[in-house]
């Protein structure tokens, strides 16, 4: 497992700390442990917490390789596995920048929780 996390963080520093779908970004509490404790836990920055995505699903044979991970939201991360069936990372990071671009993704989420705070 830790090589897993060890990959996360390496493709989460790669990407400039944003998901890959998405484009927002993320946080992981190893990397940004000075993250306020009262973002920790409120739903949005949970929902943008980093996650290593796998490319080809481990249900379908894929490794916990550098080639097959990329950093992810949890929230797109979480999106693309719930449908019965998933789309392909492609089409998924497609769909997710169509919405983002239309504000009907995160961004409606992200703009709320920054007119709280």
């Amino acid at each position: 497992m830790k090589a897993l996390k060890k990959l996360r963080r390496m493709k989460m520093l790669s990407q400039g700390g944003r998901c890959f779908y998405c484009g927002l970004p993320m946080w992981d509490e190893a990397l940004y442990p000075c993250l306020p404790l009262s973002c920790r836990s409120g739903e949005l920055p949970k929902t943008l917490r980093c996650t290593a995505e796998h490319l080809h699903p481990r249900s379908e044979g894929g490794a916990n390789t550098a080639d097959n991970i990329v950093a992810a939201c949890l929230f797109c991360n979480n999106s693309r596995h719930r449908r019965k069936r998933p789309l392909s990372p492609e089409a998924h990071r497609a769909h997710v920048q169509q919405r983002m671009a239309a504000g009907q993704w995160l961004a409606a989420q992200v703009a709320a929780w920054v007119q709280r705070v």
